[in-house]
Formats: structure tokens, sequence, C-alpha cells
């Protein structure tokens, strides 16, 4: 190849604070700028002619320069339309055309790729080819996310009025109720010996789903709970070093950052029993699917020092999965063959 491929990375994902899409923006960006220099320039938000344009959210100006722009088009697909329910309280006719919207967003790019490979049966029924549909993971840097010494897990715990001894079960995400954060707080009433701390806020404020209930909540948790509101990403090592377990009981999610980024600082996980998660995570966590069997699982890893080490090795498998050298390889290979396909056709 005898120059690098232009690709110009267009987001306003970190503009909100505390969402996973802005996490999962700079992961792929910083990935790819120091991953595959060799083959890529890449620039962000420019106004530049570009061989490919990545789309990592959904603006209207961004929907407009896709439908202009002759270059290859690829958008991110971090949320389905169905998804945005229990996420967002806006007026229902609002809700339905902000959902059409999104889907004629995903119809109009040339590639979408998904960080979950069963979004593609969900994805063809708003009629969008299966081809043009490619699978890449999420990926976090264990050069950000990594296990820290003891000392400095008791220093951390120190700074935020932790107990040292405390066993310490961690929420990671949007205050919503779709993310579960109820459950959370039922679950932590039946277990009071444990403290439970969720890191993450009201990102959309007053327009989240449940904003009433979840907001009296966090003014009055219970004693054994803390919530922490959002938390800047480069603080978050931090926080998963403080905590024993990652508990994610999600009603619904894509591939959270949260679990990539909890599996490389060696936490074991419980999350709630969905299917989105078989394929993607290949079993390696504790599983519930209602409170009862969440508090059951939390007392065994807290009782039990040789199941805690089965579920740690398990998340160790996770990481290495996804680990820098094989998702960079899967971007790598995809960016040059659509750019040697669409190359290819103009000759």
């Amino acid at each position: 190849m005898k120059r690098r491929i232009v690709i110009n990375m267009l987001s306003s994902a970190d503009k909100v604070a505390g969402q996973g899409v802005g996490s999962a923006y700079e992961e792929q960006v910083h990935l790819v700028k120091e991953g595959a220099s060799d083959l890529f320039d890449v620039r962000i938000n420019e106004h530049c002619k570009a061989d490919i344009n990545h789309f990592h959210t959904v603006n209207p100006n961004y929907y407009v320069k896709m439908r202009a722009s002759n270059a290859i088009n690829v958008a991110y697909c971090h949320f389905l339309p169905d998804t945005l329910d229990g996420s967002i309280k806006i007026p229902k006719a609002f809700f339905g055309i902000f959902k059409r919207y999104v889907t004629s967003f995903y119809r109009s790019a040339d590639y979408l790729i998904v960080v979950n490979p069963i979004f593609m049966k969900e994805l063809e029924r708003y009629h969008i080819q299966k081809e043009r549909m490619v699978y890449i993971p999420n990926y976090v840097s264990k050069d950000q996310f990594y296990e820290k010494s003891i000392d400095e897990k008791t220093a951390i715990r120190k700074r935020y009025g932790i107990g040292a001894d405390a066993f310490v079960v961690l929420g990671v995400g949007q205050v919503q109720t779709r993310k579960g954060v109820l459950d959370f707080v039922e679950v932590a009433k039946q277990l009071p010996d444990i403290t439970f701390v969720w890191a993450g806020g009201f990102s959309f404020g007053k327009i989240t789903d449940g904003y009433q209930e979840l907001a009296q909540i966090m003014e009055h948790p219970p004693a054994n709970v803390k919530f922490l509101g959002i938390v800047p990403r480069s603080e978050m090592n931090d926080i998963f070093n403080a905590a024993d377990v990652l508990f994610m009981p999600s009603y619904n999610e894509l591939f959270p950052m949260s679990i990539l980024e909890a599996v490389n600082v060696r936490r074991p996980l419980v999350l709630r029993d969905l299917e989105l998660y078989e394929d993607i995570l290949f079993h390696q966590y504790m599983e519930g699917k209602d409170n009862a069997q969440f508090v059951h699982a939390l007392r065994v890893l807290k009782e039990d020092p040789q199941e805690y080490r089965r579920w740690q090795n398990a998340s160790t498998k996770i990481a290495d999965f996804y680990s820098k050298e094989h998702v960079l390889q899967i971007w790598r290979e995809f960016y040059t063959r659509i750019y040697r396909e669409r190359h290819h056709k103009k000759k």
C-alpha cells in the first residue's frame, strides 16, 4: 500500500460523562491510532477528505454527512432502538420518531459494527442486511485497568471511606431502571454485612427513566450502600481495585465496558442470566435469574475463598481473550479489507 488509509473518527460521546459509549470510543481510537499507524492516518472530528468515515455516535449532523459523503461510511451500533426503553423517559411520540431515526442512521451506513453478535438477528428485523454487519468486540487497555497491590487497595478504600476489611460489591453504570439499580439496592438490603458501592449517576439528568424513585434512593440509601455519582474514567481503575466483585443486574446490555474493565483487574463477575452474554463471556461468570440467586452468589463469593479464586480465574480467561493484539488485528484487517474492496470496484 503506497499511502496510509485516512480514517476520520467522528464522535460526541466524550461530551456526556459517565456513559460506556464514551469509554468504548476512547479505547477504540487509541488502539487503532497507536497500534496501526503504519496502515492508517487517524483523524478525530476533522473536516477532511477521508477514505473512511467512522461514526461513533448518531448525531444528526453525522447523518447528513454520511448521506452526502463519497467515503466508506462505518457506524458503530452501541445500542439497539429497543434498548432505549428503560434508559431515557421522553414523550412517546418523540420516542417513536427517535427510534426510526436511529434505524435510518444504521441503514445509511455501508458497514455497521456490532459489539455483540447476538444483535445481528435483531438488526435484520430493521431490514439491515447481515452482509453489512461486522462483529468487533469492545476492548479495554491493560495499561489503564490492572490489579494493584494490597497496600494500594487499602489506601484507595480509605480515600473513599470504605472499610479495609469490608467485602465490597461494585455496580457500575448510569443510574437508570434498565441497569437494575433497584435490584442492586434490594440485594444489598438482604446482605447487610457486605458493602455495596455504585459508581455512576444520571448522565442524562431528569429524563432518565425512573428518575424520581432512583433519586430518592440515592439520597437515602441503606446503611451498607454508597452511591459515588459519576466517576471520571481516570479514577475507575482505583474503584475496581477497591472492590471484590462486579455485580451487574442489568436487564439489557450490548457489551458493557465495565465488564472488560473488571476482568482486567481480575474481579469475579455476578451478572443477570441474559442470552447476550453467552457468546461473548463464555459462561466465565456467576449468573442469577433473580435477587435470591444474586444473594446466594454473592454470599458464596464472600464466604468461600476457593470459589472466589475459581471465578477470579474465570475473569482472567475473559481478559486474555479480549487482548490488545487480538482486537487490534481485527480492526487492521477490517479497515484494510473495506478500503481494498471499494478501491477494487472503482477500477
